[in-house]
C-alpha cells in the first residue's frame, strides 16, 4: 500500500500554481473536454466512439458531421420535425439511437429538449435491432469514459434499467419499441424512428400502408408537449410509399428534409434551415447546403469510394440503388418525363414573367383512400437566343445534345421558357381547399387558374368565381376530352427534352419531378395531371413556341408571295 508521502508526489505532479492558485491540471483538461464535447455532438460521437463499438471511427465524413448539425438544432429547438435521408452504413442508427441521448443528458442547459430531464421513445422496424441500440447506449452512459465527465449529472435507477427502457434520477427516460407495437402510455419529449421501414419488405404495399397507419394513429401523436417535442425520422429511401414518402407528400407539420445521396446532383442539393431567423442573435436564419459542387461526386469517399460504391449500384441494380443510394426510389418502367429533363434555376429570384397560370388537379376529400388535390404554378419568361449559353448542361451538369443548328435564323428573338414556380398537394375538404387555391393564386400572383372540367373541379370553379369574382386572376374549366393522362404527357414530353422547362432546386419542386419520373408506374399521379395541363395549356394557346416552330414562322413571313392576283372583273 502506497504510503502518505508517495501519493502526495503524485498529487503534486498534476497541481499547478498560478498566481497564487492552485490548479488541478487533470481536473482542468477534463473539465475542458467536457465543455467541448457539451458543444459539438461530432466531437462527442468521435471520442465516445470506442466505448459502443470495435469498429474504428472514421472521421472525415462531412455526411456525419451533417446529421450531427441537424441533430443539434433539434436539441436547441430550431427544429421540431426532421427527415433525414441518408446511404445505408453510414452509422445513422449509432449517431441517432445511441450518441444523441447520452449526448442530450449530458446537457448543462435544461430545457424540455436539453438535459438530464428530456425523454426519448425510439422505434424502428424489428425489436432486436432497436434493443441492440438500447443496450449500446445505456453502455455509453455507465461507461468509465462518459461516467468521469457527466457522472455528477445523473444517475440510472436501478428498478428502471433494463433494455427497452431505463430512467435516471432526473425523469430522463429512453424507451424502446418497434412499428406495429404498442405505445399506449408510453411518450417523449423526442420520438426517433429508424429505418421504419424493412427493405426487404419494401414492395409489400400491405406493409408500406400499415406501416404508415401506424404512424398516423400510434406514434405521431406521442409527444409530451406537442407545441415543445421533436420527431426525427432517419432512413433510406425504399419506394415510393416508405414512411419518408409518407411524410413528403402529405405536408402535414413543416419538416426540415435533409436528403444525402451517395452521389451529388445539383438539383436536390436541398439547403436547410438549422435556426430560423428570429432565435438567432443577428435575426440571420442559420442555414445548411450540401457542400458538394461536381456531379457524381461521392458522399463519403473515405469510406465509399468509387469502387466500393459502383460495386453496391451493380448489386443493388437501378431501382434499389435510386432508392437506397440515391434517395429518389423510381420504379421500373416509369420515366416519361425523365428527372434529367427538367432544367435547375440556380437563382434565388425568378426571371419577370410574362404571363402565370395556375393548374389544379381536384379530389376534395379527406378519405386516406382517395388521391391528392394537387396544384403548381407557372411563369412563362422568354430568353434571347444571341444571349444563350453555347454549351449547355442538364441538372446533373451533363452536357446535353447541341439539337437543332438553328444559325443565326433567330439571332435577337426571344424563345419562350416555362418554369415551375410552387407546387403543393394535399386532402381537403370543399371549403378548405377553395382557400387554399385562392391563398396560392393571390400569393403567386396567378392570372389564370386552370382547372380540370370533371365533376370535382366544376365544382371548385363555381366556388371560387362565385367567392372570388372580384381578384384579377380568372378560373378556366379545361377539357381533356378522350385523351388519356399518359397520352397527354407524352404530347408535352419533347418541351422537357429540349429544355424548354425549369426548375428551381425546392423541397416541393422534387416532389413533383420525383412522381413524374415515376409515371406511369407512381402511386399517385395528380401533380402529374397539374404539369400536363399547363404546359399543354401554354401550347395550345400559342405561348409555348418551340425556336424551330419559330424559326419556321419567320422564314414563312419571309417568303416573297408575288403581287395579288388581278382582280376577275376589273373597276
Amino acid at each position: 500500500m502506497p504510503c502518505e508521502r508517495c501519493c502526495w508526489r503524485q498529487r503534486a505532479d498534476v497541481l499547478i500554481k498560478i498566481g497564487g492558485a492552485t490548479i488541478d491540471r487533470d481536473a482542468t483538461l477534463l473539465e475542458l473536454d467536457r465543455v467541448d464535447l457539451e458543444m459539438s455532438l461530432y466531437d462527442f460521437c468521435a471520442e465516445a466512439w470506442p466505448t459502443v463499438d470495435s469498429a474504428t471511427f472514421v472521421g472525415g465524413g462531412y455526411a456525419i458531421q451533417a446529421v450531427c448539425e441537424h441533430l443539434e438544432a433539434c436539441a436547441d429547438g430550431g427544429i421540431r420535425n426532421l427527415l433525414i435521408n441518408i446511404p445505408p452504413r453510414f452509422s445513422k442508427s449509432s449517431l441517432c439511437n445511441v450518441m444523441f441521448p447520452a449526448w442530450v443528458w449530458a446537457q448543462r442547459n435544461i430545457s424540455p429538449l436539453s438535459g438530464p430531464g428530456a425523454q426519448f421513445l425510439h422505434a424502428g422496424y424489428a425489436m432486436p435491432l432497436a434493443l441492440q441500440d438500447s443496450v449500446k447506449c445505456r453502455t455509453l452512459i455507465q461507461s468509465e469514459w462518459y461516467q468521469a465527465r457527466w457522472g455528477s449529472r445523473f444517475k440510472l435507477v436501478g428498478d428502471m434499467n433494463t433494455k427497452t427502457r431505463f430512467q435516471n434520477d432526473k425523469n430522463g427516460i429512453r424507451n424502446t419499441t418497434s412499428v406495429g407495437g404498442s405505445t399506449t402510455g408510453l411518450g417523449g419529449s423526442y420520438l426517433i424512428g429508424d429505418d421504419l421501414n424493412n427493405s426487404s419488405e419494401a414492395n409489400s404495399e400491405a406493409i408500406i400502408e400499415s406501416t404508415a397507419l401506424w404512424w398516423d394513429r400510434a406514434w405521431f401523436n406521442r409527444l409530451n408537449d406537442p407545441k415543445t417535442g421533436c420527431r426525427i425520422v432517419i432512413a433510406q429511401r425504399l419506394s415510393e410509399g416508405d414512411i419518408s414518402g409518407h411524410l413528403l407528400s402529405r405536408s402535414a407539420g413543416d419538416w426540415v428534409h435533409l436528403c444525402l445521396p451517395m452521389r451529388f446532383e445539383a438539383d436536390r442539393a436541398f439547403r436547410t434551415t438549422l435556426m430560423p431567423s428570429h432565435m438567432t442573435e443577428d435575426g440571420e436564419a442559420l442555414t445548411w447546403q450540401d457542400p458538394r459542387t461536381e456531379p457524381g461526386e461521392l458522399l463519403w469517399p473515405e469510406r465509399f469510394g468509387e469502387l466500393e460504391v459502383k460495386l453496391l449500384e451493380k448489386t443493388l441494380g437501378p431501382y434499389a440503388a435510386a432508392g437506397q443510394l440515391q434517395q429518389r426510389p423510381e420504379p421500373d418502367g416509369g420515366g416519361v418525363i425523365k428527372r434529367e429533363y427538367w432544367q435547375l434555376w440556380p437563382e434565388d429570384v425568378f426571371p419577370p414573367f410574362d404571363i402565370t397560370i395556375g393548374s389544379l388537379d381536384t379530389a376534395y376529400t379527406i378519405k386516406q383512400e382517395n388521391d391528392f388535390s394537387a396544384m403548381t404554378t407557372w411563369g412563362l419568361f422568354g430568353e434571347r437566343v444571341d444571349t444563350q449559353s453555347t454549351r449547355r448542361v442538364d441538372r446533373y451538369g451533363k452536357p446535353q445534345k447541341a439539337g437543332i443548328d438553328l444559325g443565326d435564323g433567330l439571332a435577337g428573338e426571344s424563345v419562350p421558357r416555362a418554369m415551375m414556380t410552387s407546387a403543393w398537394q394535399e386532402r381537403l375538404p370543399l371549403n378548405e381547399l377553395v382557400i387554399k387555391v385562392a391563398e396560392s393564386c393571390k400569393k403567386m400572383k396567378i392570372d389564370v387558374l386552370l382547372i380540370e372540367n370533371k365533376a370535382a373541379g366544376i365544382s371548385v370553379a363555381q366556388e371560387l368565381r362565385r367567392l372570388y369574382a372580384h381578384e384579377d386572376w380568372s378560373v378556366r374549366l379545361v377539357d381533356p376530352k378522350s385523351i388519356d393522362k399518359l397520352a397527354r404527357l407524352h404530347s408535352i414530353q419533347h418541351l422537357f427534352a429540349e429544355g424548354y422547362v425549369y426548375s428551381p432546386d425546392r423541397a416541393w419542386a422534387d416532389m413533383v419531378i420525383t412522381q413524374c419520373a415515376m409515371f406511369p408506374k407512381a402511386k399517385h399521379d395528380d401533380l402529374v395531371d397539374t404539369v400536363s395541363m399547363a404546359l399543354r395549356h401554354m401550347r395550345d394557346l400559342g405561348l409555348l413556341i418551340r425556336a424551330p416552330e419559330r424559326l419556321a414562322e419567320i422564314e414563312d413571313m419571309r417568303q416573297h408571295r408575288g403581287a395579288p392576283p388581278a382582280a376577275l372583273y376589273p373597276s
